[in-house]
């Protein structure tokens, strides 16, 4: 009789420990379909602000592998391009910058003498220069043409870190994962950013 009680006892917590383990996956699943929610929902408020200013704070999408290859089948498609394997995937990130730039430079006439056939043509040309820390633009005004070269430098400061949840003052796991992006360029504007780990 011992043994039947045992074995019963011992079924009994084999199947708790299966039910529990099953229900900790699936709190764990719905919390990040939660936070994947709020991430998008986030995403859509968030668009407006990028474009006019140089810092930005947006929450990261968790995509499964499979997620990820259905619903970024162009993303997924580049990364096969690349010869990387999807399963091999950490994360992707993406930022989408445009640098827009208003100036006034002061004309400056220049000769050059152009040699046309045997002949020593003396001909003017406008010319223009402009240069702060982050971008330079320099250029020739010809009769019927405009030369122009711009060069432009930026960094971008990317600071991945996880947001606890919180209880009055205790901090527990994870609530979601933000991703802080900073650009050091004033010219430079973002104007899309996208950040998506994948779970395992």
């Amino acid at each position: 009789m011992k043994k039947y009680l045992f074995l019963y006892a011992l079924a009994v917590s084999a199947a708790l420990l299966i039910v529990g383990s099953r229900l900790h996956r699936s709190h764990r699943e719905n919390e990040r379909l939660a936070a994947n929610q709020h991430a998008l929902y986030e995403r859509l408020h968030a668009q407006d602000t990028l474009l006019h200013t140089q810092e930005a704070s947006i929450e990261v999408l968790q995509l499964r592998c499979r997620e990820f290859r259905e619903l970024r089948k162009q993303d997924a498609a580049t990364i096969r391009r690349l010869g990387l394997r999807l399963r091999e995937l950490q994360s992707t990130s993406q930022q989408v910058l445009g640098t827009r730039l208003t100036l006034q430079a002061p004309l400056r006439d220049t000769i050059r003498i152009v040699r046309q056939d045997t002949l020593l043509i003396r001909d003017s040309l406008q010319c223009f220069r402009w240069h702060d820390p982050w971008v330079r633009i320099e250029g020739e005004l010809r009769r019927d043409t405009i030369a122009c070269r711009i060069e432009s430098i930026d960094t971008l400061h990317q600071i991945v870190r996880r947001i606890p949840h919180r209880f009055l003052f205790f901090r527990w796991g994870t609530k979601a994962i933000r991703q802080e992006i900073r650009s050091s360029n004033p010219h430079t504007q973002l104007i899309y950013s996208d950040f998506v780990i994948i779970e395992r």
